[in-house]
Formats: structure tokens, C-alpha cells, sequence
């Protein structure tokens, strides 16, 4: 089968100068512990702050797709660029870790579709709409004050052409109204690349049972989310939301200034108590797969991590080297080898085509 995670923001960690080709001790991911893990490939996510304007923005997704091409440029004889689930097999039988990239947050194109087709030719094979604010194409499910009521009229557009090109529409952090807009305007299955169930943890984030239904009617893939906050309701205490704030004050603090000793001992710090701090057991994230199959089926889900873009991760399930624990669960569940292989990767790789 082959393995695949459909996001990690691994991405914004390589501006701070990592090797990802070696294994280290921080961080989610780096092509060792892919390999460890048995993960095959991986998206690569061009994340955007929210904070950024259009001409800010267009231009950290330069900068984060360069790191890309550099890392495995550097690394040519563990991983590969993948564009299409034929180069991701090609990659596979080569004895290569297979790097997609997609972008989350359609800031960087503004209202010009013409920025949309240049971050596709560069090799983004999806957008994740929105992240944690309200854009020019749609509101987000963090918004308190929607925008747009759901898809802009630019909104409708950037879809359009997405299906025109063959990029797959990802409704990860998108509003309820956004989610049910794009459904009506899409001619081709959209995706939630690290997404869980609200029904299990009532998450903005997450999905009703309606929209994963909705979403699988139309012949979409639900990829389920690790992070603790998505698959539990009510289980840290408050002193973690405190370090957390606190890792990621100094986190940002080390990225804007690398030469800043103090704020990455204060970064690496946090990271050592956050990789030990007790946290969701990782078969929660089986219990998220359990319940959209219950619904709609084992074609229509899989796995997209989060790593490198959450703090903390679920217990069993600390970086991407443990990634092949949840099929080994999944399986211990009662999950053949041919719906294991459709949740692994098959699903989203065959959207893909």
C-alpha cells in the first residue's frame, strides 16, 4: 500500500535552517522518521499567517516552495518532488519518500487567478481556502464576524478554476457556510485534509455528521486530523493552553530572528515539556476513522497529521516515526487489507488522477 499524510506544515520549520534528510530531535517530520513511520509520501504544507497582506504573503509562499525544492534537492536520495499519484508511485518503487505540496490559506493569490495557476505550475496540488481568518475567497470557521456569508463572488471563481486545473479544493478551516457553497459550485470531489468529527469533539473545526456526509455524497475525502484539541472535547488542563501560548511566543520570536539564543532556548525548552506532557491516547484518531466509516464508508476517508503545525501531539503518536501505529490499530479493529489500503492513501491519491 502506500502510505500518506496529507499535511504537515513541515515547511515553516525548514526557515529555521533544519536538515530535514537527518533525524532530529525536534519537530514532527524529517525523511528518516518518514521512512521510520512507513509513511511513503507526504503534502508539504505552504502555510500562510494570517497576519500577512497579499504581497507579504505571496512572498513567504515563494519562500517556503524554494525550502521545499532545496530540502529535497539536498536529500535526492531519500525523497523526491510528486506532482501526481503517478510520480508518487514511481517514487515508491524507487525506495523514495514522495514530497506533494499543497497551500494553506488562499491569501498569496489575492483576487488573481493568474497567482492561482503560477502556485500550481510551481507544483501546489491543492488549497486549503482559508486558515484562521476571513480572505478575498471565503470566511473561515474562526471568523466571529463572517465577511462573505460563505464563498465570495472571487471565491466562486478561484474554484472554477481550481477544477479547471485539476487542484484539489480543501475545506479543512473553512466556515459551515463556506464548506455547503463550494459543494454547489464544485464540479469535482473536494477534500478536508486534517479535519475530525464534531460529533466526537464539538471543534469549530470539525465536521458535522451532515457535512462528511455531504461532503462523501460528492465523492469526497475526509483526512483526519492528530491534534489533541480535534479529537477530544475538555481534556487538558489550563496550564497547558498557558505553555502552549508560551512556545508559540517564542517560536515565532526564533523564526524572525535565528541568531536570537535566548528565545530558542526558551523554544526548545517548551518543545522538550510539550513531547513529554500527557496527553490523547493516538487511538482517538482510530475512533475518528471508526465513526466516517460508520457513515459514509471506508472510501472516503484517510489521514492528514498536522505535524509540525500542532504543539502537542496525541500519546503513542509523538512524530510522524509513529505513524504506522494507527493502521496497526485500525487493523486490530477488524479492517481488511483492502480498506486499510484505501485509508493509508488510496482515497485521496485516487482524487488525485
Amino acid at each position: 500500500m502506500f502510505v500518506l499524510d496529507t499535511h504537515v506544515d513541515t515547511p515553516s520549520v525548514l526557515l529555521e535552517g533544519i536538515d530535514i534528510g537527518k533525524k532530529q530531535k525536534y519537530g514532527h517530520v524529517d525523511f528518516p522518521r518518514m521512512k521510520e513511520g512507513g509513511v511513503d509520501g507526504a503534502f508539504f504544507a505552504i502555510y500562510i499567517p494570517k497576519e500577512l497582506d497579499q504581497p507579504r504573503a505571496a512572498e513567504h509562499a515563494v519562500r517556503l516552495i524554494s525550502e521545499v525544492y532545496d530540502a529535497v534537492d539536498r536529500n535526492s536520495g531519500q525523497a523526491a518532488l510528486a506532482r501526481s499519484a503517478s510520480d508518487a508511485y514511481e517514487n515508491q518503487s524507487k525506495g523514495l519518500v514522495s514530497v506533494f505540496m499543497g497551500m494553506e490559506n488562499g491569501t498569496p493569490i489575492g483576487d488573481d487567478l493568474k497567482l492561482l495557476r503560477f502556485f500550481h505550475r510551481m507544483g501546489v496540488r491543492y488549497l486549503t481556502l482559508c486558515h484562521n481568518a476571513d480572505n478575498l475567497i471565503c470566511d473561515s470557521a474562526a471568523s466571529t464576524s463572517p465577511r462573505w456569508g460563505g464563498l465570495s463572488p472571487f471565491g466562486r471563481e478561484v474554484v472554477g478554476e481550481m477544477n479547471r486545473l485539476g487542484m484539489l479544493v480543501d475545506l479543512s478551516h473553512a466556515s459551515d457556510r463556506t464548506f455547503y457553497d463550494v459543494l454547489e459550485v464544485s464540479e469535482r470531489p473536494v477534500v478536508a485534509t486534517h479535519s475530525c468529527c464534531r460529533s466526537i469533539c464539538r471543534h469549530r473545526r470539525n465536521l458535522s455528521d451532515r457535512m462528511i456526509k455531504d461532503m462523501a455524497s460528492c465523492g469526497g475525502v475526509i483526512q483526519v486530523n492528530f491534534y489533541p484539541y480535534f479529537l477530544l472535547d475538555d481534556w487538558a488542563a489550563p496550564e497547558l493552553d498557558a505553555l502552549i501560548a508560551e512556545y508559540e511566543k517564542w517560536q515565532g520570536a526564533y523564526r524572525h530572528d535565528l541568531k536570537d539564543e535566548v528565545a530558542l532556548e526558551k523554544y526548545r525548552m517548551i518543545s522538550d515539556e510539550l513531547k513529554d506532557y500527557p496527553s490523547v491516547s493516538y487511538r482517538k484518531i482510530a475512533d475518528h476513522v471508526d465513526h466516517i466509516v460508520s457513515l459514509v464508508g471506508p472510501e472516503h476517508v484517510g489521514l492528514g497529521s498536522d505535524f509540525d503545525g500542532i504543539e502537542i501531539a496525541p500519546e503513542g503518536m509523538r512524530d510522524i516515526s509513529q505513524f504506522h501505529l494507527i493502521l496497526q490499530e485500525l487493523e486490530s479493529r477488524g479492517y481488511g487489507s483492502s480498506d486499510l489500503e484505501k485509508i493509508a492513501g488510496a482515497n485521496f491519491l485516487n482524487l488525485l488522477k
